[in-house]
């Protein structure tokens, strides 16, 4: 009884670990203008992302360009994208796993040894998941607080961490959490 709300608590976990991860994916709130000292000029916001940059003015019209090159983009961008990618598609079919683990389990009354494939691959795809999420979003966290700081780099320039890096690490610990009591029902 214990495994079986472990794996509906671990399927709810990584349902919305894979509906955060699309949900950062695609956000573009990723740096997002910084008011730093006499900076004053609040009328207008910018938001970077994977995918496009938008400027918010008085948080009455948004204006939003995808990016005009692949090839044009700096390299962790790049990086990023394919990751964050790669990430969605994988919390998919850990999700879609999962939920064939736990049908398997509740129709299996012999034993669980065809449902503990299921269940094992769903918490290493849920775990490998949320690594994939923490990187891009961890790395990019880091770049813009070593920015902030650096005294070179001009007050326009910097930013601040935006609403999808919190998206993305709220939904790695989903995803990780998810893995965990998936990896947990199956050594059981």
């Amino acid at each position: 009884m214990d495994c079986c709300v472990l794996q509906i608590t671990g399927l709810i976990f990584g349902g919305v670990g894979m509906v955060g991860t699309l949900a950062a994916t695609a956000m573009p709130q990723w740096r997002v203008s910084a008011y730093v000292d006499g900076n004053i000029v609040v009328f207008e916001t910018i938001w970077e992302g994977l995918w496009m940059d938008c400027i918010s003015q008085l948080g009455i019209r948004l204006q939003c360009k995808f990016y005009d090159s692949v090839l044009a983009l700096p390299p962790p961008l790049e990086a990023f994208r394919a990751l964050m990618c790669i990430a969605v598609g994988l919390a998919i079919a850990a999700f879609l796993m999962a939920i064939a683990g736990v049908k398997y389990t509740q129709r299996c009354k012999e034993g669980p040894q065809g449902a503990s494939v299921f269940i094992l691959a769903a918490g290493v795809a849920f775990l490998l998941t949320g690594t994939l999420v923490l990187i891009p979003v961890s790395w990019t966290g880091g770049s813009i607080v070593r920015d902030f700081y650096d005294p070179e780099v001009p007050v326009p320039l910097k930013r601040e961490l935006g609403a999808a890096l919190y998206v993305g690490w709220g939904s790695t610990a989903l995803l990780l959490a998810a893995g965990a009591m998936y990896c947990h029902c199956w050594c059981r």
